[in-house]
């Protein structure tokens, strides 16, 4: 049951209105309360946090207040701040969220800088494949960053790929980005998808295992899509797939990227073939955690 209180009706400062949306959150066991109110709060008033700081004692009008109430709510029911917003920011990017996609995070930001190293010539254009690709965050941000690439993104959800749809559109790489409803490969084994084959396959594959999600963050069990965050009783169903299908959609000395779990390292060390792959390192994010799989198709 929440323990949210009501907001006064009566006006308020821009102030006074974090400091009483965060007690409400953090009665509801929000962290970083002060810091979520804020967000939602620049939200409402359609500003940034810079303008909330140094307009601190502007009044807020009732019908904000309103709108911030119900954001409120919202949150201490555990919802994510980005879904409340439809926001969330990646290598620098705005990209639309909403509950059909997972909530780009910054350890993934890591695979566009891997990939980056690898194309680092201006003049390359890789044909770049993203399987999963949920909010397009991926493909999106690797199109936008290596002009002369192309991108194919699969997904198997539709939900996702319209969001990815709108998400290259607002970046203006749509032209560069075909999307397909796909479950990892299906979609390309049509004859004429063929004659194409990757420069570079990327992904942010489900990797949690079943029956860990029951201890997840209420906020990544209870509201981010399943299909996209669990890959069977050890997580590894689908980079399994990763690694037995993907050589057959790659030309020889392309790469294939994708993330893994705090505790996967060892063990798809040891589902990787060493007669079709060249391992090119497991790199660890900013915490220290083994996140990027990078490998070398041998042929």
């Amino acid at each position: 049951m929440s323990l949210l209180p009501t907001l006064s009706t009566m006006t308020t400062s821009i102030a006074e209105t974090i400091l009483q949306g965060a007690h409400m959150l953090r009665l509801n066991g929000v962290p970083e309360a002060r810091r979520e109110a804020g967000s939602l709060l620049a939200h409402v008033l359609d500003r940034d946090r810079s303008f909330i700081l140094s307009h601190a004692e502007d009044a807020i009008e009732e019908k904000q207040s309103e709108i911030f109430q119900g954001y409120l709510q919202r949150r201490a029911a555990g919802e994510p701040v980005q879904y409340i917003t439809g926001h969330q920011e990646f290598f620098g990017l705005d990209f639309e969220v909403n509950r059909n996609v997972l909530i780009p995070r910054p350890e993934t930001e890591l695979l566009i800088e891997t990939v980056l190293k690898l194309f680092a010539s201006a003049d390359e254009a890789p044909l770049i494949c993203d399987v999963g690709t949920g909010s397009g965050c991926i493909a999106i941000t690797l199109v936008h960053e290596l002009p002369q690439s192309r991108a194919v993104a699969l997904d198997m959800s539709p939900e996702a790929l319209a969001v990815a749809e709108r998400n290259a559109a607002r970046h203006s790489v749509d032209d560069r980005i075909k999307f397909l409803v796909s479950d990892c490969f299906e979609a390309l084994s049509a004859p004429d998808a063929q004659q194409s084959r990757f420069d570079l396959i990327v992904s942010n594959p489900p990797y949690v295992e079943q029956g860990a999600m029951a201890g997840l963050q209420r906020e990544v069990r209870d509201f981010e899509p399943h299909t996209a965050l669990v890959a069977g009783d050890d997580g590894l169903a689908v980079i399994r797939r990763l690694l037995s299908d993907a050589g057959s959609f790659l030309k020889t000395s392309g790469f294939l990227l994708f993330e893994i779990g705090f505790n996967q390292a060892a063990a798809v060390e040891q589902l990787i073939d060493r007669a079709t792959w060249k391992p090119l390192g497991i790199h660890a994010d900013l915490q220290g955690i083994p996140r990027t799989v990078a490998l070398e198709k041998l042929s």
